[in-house]
């Protein structure tokens, strides 16, 4: 059992990085066998519209054609069994790595034959968490439920189902005093951070450790 998961944030240990540690160690507690990925230490681009994966004759297999430093973990994660996604929302998104890597993984598998939505024939399970720095309240009103929802369409397309987590009010800096940020509560931030943020890692374990387990069943 293989379970790989892709953080998209340019920081390799903090919010979201640790969210897909846990779930990976979910993951590793039911036998698998994990990687992680950071999205920044690889060289790539997004999707070029070259259509190669839409011509006839052609047999991508739903592998994108560009070859640069991405290609080998196309190819890792369509043979994987569990995928795990992370990324942080910048100005009401996904960063710009992690939207490129999405549209390279799954525009190749998405069929533009009528009846048929998806040209990949394995199976591999998903989950995707989002880091914010906004509560709950404010990350509905700005809409983030439907970027997730979209991804979480999207990512049907790898034939295994897909589910989402929210980690809302994250603490961004180590020392708020060294940055101009009055207008958040430094002291909200820091009670977030103890009291909630280990409620979602274990939560984070616990996805990485049911998926993993629907794939041994």
């Amino acid at each position: 059992m293989n379970v790989i998961a892709v953080n998209g944030s340019p920081r390799k240990y903090w919010n979201t990085a640790t969210l897909l540690q846990h779930a990976l160690n979910g993951a590793a507690e039911q036998g698998a066998t994990t990687r992680l990925i950071h999205l920044y230490d690889l060289e790539f681009k997004g999707c070029t519209s070259c259509f190669a994966c839409k011509r006839k004759g052609a047999d991508c297999s739903g592998l994108c054609a560009v070859k640069d430093g991405l290609t080998d973990v196309l190819k890792a994660i369509l043979e994987c069994d569990v995928l795990l996604l992370g990324a942080p929302i910048y100005f009401g998104d996904v960063p710009g790595e992690m939207r490129s890597f999405l549209e390279r993984l799954l525009f190749p598998i998405n069929s533009y034959n009528a009846g048929e939505r998806s040209v990949f024939r394995g199976t591999v399970k998903s989950a995707f968490f989002y880091t914010m720095n906004v509560g709950e309240e404010q990350a509905l009103k700005w809409g983030y439920g439907h970027v997730a929802r979209m991804w979480e369409a999207y990512l049907r397309l790898l034939n295994g189902g897909s589910e989402y987590l929210f980690s809302h009010d994250t603490y961004q800096f180590k020392d708020y005093s060294l940055y101009e940020a009055s207008r958040f509560d430094e002291p909200h931030k820091a009670r977030v951070r103890a009291e909630q943020f280990p409620l979602d890692c274990q939560r984070a374990f616990e996805i990485g450790s049911r998926l993993a387990s629907r794939v041994a069943e």
